[in-house]
């Protein structure tokens, strides 16, 4: 028997359009969103200083200083290119002064992949400040698709994440905040063995904790697969990332959603541990289980 539509919310939260184009204040270039659309982003949202490393946290270096924007992708643009990146580093070497060159070849392939009007090969050597050549942009594509057998067609979390929230009919502002957390993911390490599908599920779950909307956790399970129980490790990590993240240097995701265009998701307050284990050992208990 199919799991019924999760209850409508007597106090449902507020939704606003997001179809106006804005001009974010920390960076020149508008962002387009809407509800029944992907939010359009621009790549100068990977535009990252070097950080020094942070307890165990190993920062992304690849799509480091990509300036000279001038175009817009969309997010599951993003999510490919992080991959295509993070499949390539496992099975080569890549110099640290051609790691840009990476992240903008991937970025290429990705947006060919992705968009329906993809910027050109001169337009990705134009933001890499014309540090490199543009044959050197066609040999790191080529080397790219050699490398990963040209199997592009990757599952990414973004997918998931718009699914669950779509099956469980979520507010735009909760799915939202699941983005934030999803895409802050992007500049670690630590969760490139994660399974996409578990991550979004994960993200969609500590969002829906720190919206207070607990009601909504057993069709988050019956949608996505996964049992609160197995998502609670990684529920814990990305709480902890949340909350001890250090935006000094990495501050460009935080920026773009602590616009009002992305409902301000960062103003919401992040989970402590006791309260946060409060909650789970509370789901456990409801379902038998023990942490």
């Amino acid at each position: 028997m199919l799991l019924p539509l999760p209850p409508q919310s007597s106090k449902p939260e507020p939704t606003k359009s997001q179809s106006s184009k804005i001009v974010p204040s920390h960076h020149d270039q508008s962002e387009k969103t809407g509800e029944n659309c992907q939010t359009k982003i621009s790549p100068s949202s990977l535009r990252e200083s070097p950080s020094s490393l942070q307890g165990a946290l190993k920062k992304r270096s690849a799509f480091e200083d990509l300036t000279n924007v001038s175009f817009e992708m969309t997010h599951e643009t993003l999510y490919l290119a992080v991959k295509l990146v993070d499949l390539y580093l496992m099975k080569a070497v890549c110099k640290k002064d051609k790691l840009q060159l990476l992240g903008a070849a991937a970025f290429m392939i990705a947006a060919k992949f992705e968009e329906h009007n993809p910027p050109r090969v001169d337009d990705f050597v134009y933001i890499c400040d014309d540090n490199y050549q543009r044959y050197e942009m066609l040999n790191m594509e080529v080397d790219i698709l050699n490398v990963v057998k040209f199997d592009i067609n990757i599952p990414v979390a973004y997918h998931f994440l718009r699914r669950y929230a779509k099956c469980i009919h979520t507010s735009m502002k909760t799915l939202t905040l699941s983005r934030y957390i999803c895409e802050m993911t992007l500049q670690e390490y630590n969760y490139v063995q994660e399974k996409a599908s578990k991550l979004a599920a994960a993200s969609l779950l500590l969002a829906l904790y720190m919206k207070k909307l607990k009601y909504w956790v057993p069709f988050l399970e019956y949608y996505s697969g996964y049992s609160v129980s197995e998502l609670h490790p990684l529920v814990r990590q990305l709480n902890k990332l949340l909350t001890f993240s250090s935006y000094d240097s990495l501050k460009t995701v935080y920026y773009k959603y602590s616009h009002p265009v992305f409902f301000e998701v960062t103003k919401i307050p992040t989970l402590d541990v006791l309260k946060l284990e409060e909650i789970l050992n509370y789901d456990c208990e409801a379902k038998g289980l023990v942490l």
